[in-house]
């Protein structure tokens, strides 16, 4: 099908906030409350496309990315005539490039960009009549799911919890007291079984606290480790790592250009690949990356840790492109995603189904949460 010119008329970005009872833990920092910005765009037909922006952190960046959609990357875009989300991702990206790097904020730029990209990636399908997972190449609409977030506190009850939703892997939070880390581990393998079993760090060890601990970590039959170190660390670091560990490792979330995912996928340390669409590079970057990982005989599970529209997106990504990966979906409370990521609601025997619908399958319904919208 012959992709036909665009013109985008409007682009909107809504913030809110859902406070938590309980917070959600890393070995960095504590999040009170789950925030989410939701994109919207429209083009002069009339079709409409919905995307995320990865604001998890800092606690006041969600308001700060929603002004750079409304008031820096909307006014650049309106107007323009477009054949392909590409050309606006491109467009966007060298538009800004001085800006960002005037003001030292590239990651929140490179954020926008990839929530409005998702934005874009959605209109465009539903212009085509298509579900996105069947317009990026996907010949199947059954993924494989895990249960994300559990966080050292009450593990077990987090993790039973999942396992009833009908999750089969789990992922745990580790980086605090090695002690404890080891127990809930532990406990974790006992509820799942031979099922999958993660640990994250969160970029928590140093490379020498990580060859301490790592190694001791292969009875629990991981899955994978993910981020043991920080993601700026020498690669000599992550290497000297992979030399003394059997666990497999794992970490994407924090890689944030081109030449990054080119180094990881060039060397045999990682053995998981974890882009995330809404924190860069949307779906025009990370859907090259993503065939990129399985042609390097490496793993691709989306990162994601947000609200439902940029899971939803990261599902149709996992669907286009195959593979044996898994979908991260957070397991602690947030009605920011659970009312807006479709099929994501309905896993069954660790798995989920995306429909046939056009774009990513959804109308979002901002009225039903307009009571957690931020100013």
């Amino acid at each position: 099908m012959t992709s036909q010119p665009f013109t985008i008329s409007s682009v909107e970005a809504f913030c809110y906030r859902y406070p938590l009872s309980t917070p959600v833990v890393t070995s960095f920092g504590r999040m009170l409350n789950r925030p989410a910005v939701f994109v919207r765009v429209e083009d002069e037909d009339g079709h409409v496309g919905w995307g995320e922006v990865w604001a998890n952190f800092p606690s006041t960046g969600a308001e700060h990315r929603a002004r750079l959609v409304n008031e820096v990357l909307a006014p650049a875009i309106c107007g323009r005539a477009f054949n392909a989300p590409a050309e606006i991702f491109d467009a966007v990206t060298q538009g800004t490039s001085v800006i960002a790097l005037q003001s030292g904020e590239p990651g929140p730029f490179a954020q926008t960009i990839a929530g409005v990209d998702l934005a874009v990636w959605d209109l465009y399908a539903r212009r085509r009549g298509t579900a996105l997972w069947k317009l990026l190449g996907g010949n199947g609409n059954r993924i494989k799911v895990y249960a994300s977030g559990i966080n050292p506190t009450d593990s077990g009850q987090m993790a039973e919890a999942a396992l009833s939703r009908g999750h089969r892997g789990l992922k745990l939070k580790i980086g605090f007291d090695p002690a404890a880390d080891r127990a809930n581990l532990a406990s974790l393998r006992a509820l799942v079984g031979g099922g999958m079993l993660a640990a994250d760090v969160n970029q928590g060890w140093s490379i020498e606290h990580a060859l301490e601990l790592a190694p001791a970590l292969s009875e629990f039959n991981l899955s994978w480790l993910e981020e043991p170190l920080r993601a700026d660390r020498p690669w000599q670091e992550w290497q000297a790592l992979r030399q003394r560990v059997d666990v497999p490792l794992a970490a994407g979330e924090n890689i944030a250009s081109h030449a990054g995912f080119a180094q990881v996928l060039g060397d045999d340390v990682l053995s998981v690949v974890q882009p995330d669409i809404a924190k860069w590079g949307g779906l025009t970057a990370c859907a090259a990356i993503a065939r990129d990982i399985l042609t390097s005989g490496k793993t691709f599970c989306p990162h994601y840790l947000g609200g439902g529209i940029g899971l939803l997106a990261s599902a149709h990504l996992l669907a286009g492109v195959g593979g044996n990966g898994l979908l991260e979906v957070d397991a602690n409370d947030n009605p920011l995603r659970d009312r807006f990521c479709g099929p994501i609601a309905n896993i069954s025997d660790g798995a989920v189904t995306l429909n046939d619908d056009p774009g990513l399958g959804i109308e979002p319904d901002l009225a039903s949460i307009q009571q957690y919208r931020t100013a």
